[in-house]
């Protein structure tokens, strides 16, 4: 079978949850092969095997972590002119969808970004306008460069052992103008990240501010904290966390939308979440369309009362 090339999200060698999904979709496709850039490939190894990765290439001279998007699209290019795969699939973040776009030119292949699916024969799901409409597609030019968003399909294990190829590769000169001169770790907050959690408690525009209801509540029940972007433009919470059109896209078995309106902007990251739970002080608010389960009343009071509610229980 053909490869399908897989770019490994990761931190210093673990493994992002979006690369297990992307190998996933890559088995639809052909043999699973991921490229790994970067230090940290012996703490990956087993991630990447048990997913089905057959193959790896291997890119992990030291150089590399000093450089910011341009090497990881020179990896790619690199192997995808000697490889011939089937695709290449790379998650869809803001680095991701930049690697693919400096990819698919050095290849002179199609690109689609942000696909929701991709099917066994290569065609693609996107969603448009927020949701109103699914487009698909397929790339029949070159080798299609495909970006997947979080949480499009369950990671599901295929347990193999991948042949590792070591790569040589000489980044030129236009690869190494972006140098990183200092990292600065996010500080830990004891929560799921984002886009991997099972349960999201997101706050908008009714918290005026005040998150500590929406974040007492999330540590109770072991939640990762969201945000609408009317709460994010206002300042009140990190752009990191922001869910929606222009920020992060979930689909957790649990979303709670605490003071959030339910525009179409923030129900295009959302959408997919298994049950969602709406607290609204307007009941004409849209988000109460789409919810399961609704509350209209002030989520300052509504919160509380269920984090109380909940502790009792576990205790």
């Amino acid at each position: 079978m053909t490869e399908v090339l897989v770019l490994v999200d990761h931190a210093d060698g673990t493994v992002r949850k979006t690369t297990t999904e992307l190998l996933t979709i890559a088995r639809r496709i052909g043999d699973a092969a991921a490229v790994f850039v970067g230090s940290g490939y012996e703490s990956a190894k087993d991630t990447l095997g048990r997913y089905g990765a057959t193959k790896v290439y291997i890119a992990d001279a030291a150089e590399l972590d000093e450089y910011v998007i341009a090497p990881k699209a020179q990896v790619l290019a690199t192997v995808a002119s000697s490889a011939a795969p089937a695709a290449v699939l790379i998650t869809s973040s803001l680095d991701g969808k930049e690697i693919a776009g400096r990819l698919a030119v050095k290849l002179g292949s199609g690109l689609v970004t942000d696909a929701t699916d991709v099917t066994a024969e290569l065609t693609t799901e996107q969603s448009a306008f927020a949701g109103a409409y699914t487009v698909r597609s397929r790339i029949t030019h070159g080798t299609p460069v495909i970006t997947v968003k979080p949480n499009a399909v369950t990671p599901e294990p295929a347990p193999a052992t991948p042949v590792e190829e070591k790569l040589e590769i000489q980044l030129p000169e236009s690869a190494t103008r972006a140098r990183i001169v200092e990292r600065q770790p996010r500080a830990a907050t004891g929560r799921p990240d984002l886009a991997e959690a099972e349960i999201v408690v997101a706050g908008g525009r009714g918290t005026a501010g005040d998150f500590g209801p929406v974040e007492e509540l999330a540590d109770v029940l072991g939640a990762a904290v969201g945000a609408s972007r009317a709460a994010v433009d206002s300042g009140w919470y990190p752009h990191a966390y922001q869910i929606g059109q222009t920020g992060k896209t979930v689909s957790p078995q649990l979303y709670v939308a605490a003071g959030i309106s339910g525009a179409i902007q923030h129900r295009a990251g959302m959408q997919t979440s298994k049950t969602i739970v709406a607290v609204n002080k307007d009941r004409e608010a849209p988000i109460f369309a789409m919810a399961d389960f609704g509350v209209v009343g002030d989520l300052h009071t509504v919160l509380p009362l269920a984090t109380e509610e909940i502790k009792k229980r576990e205790g």
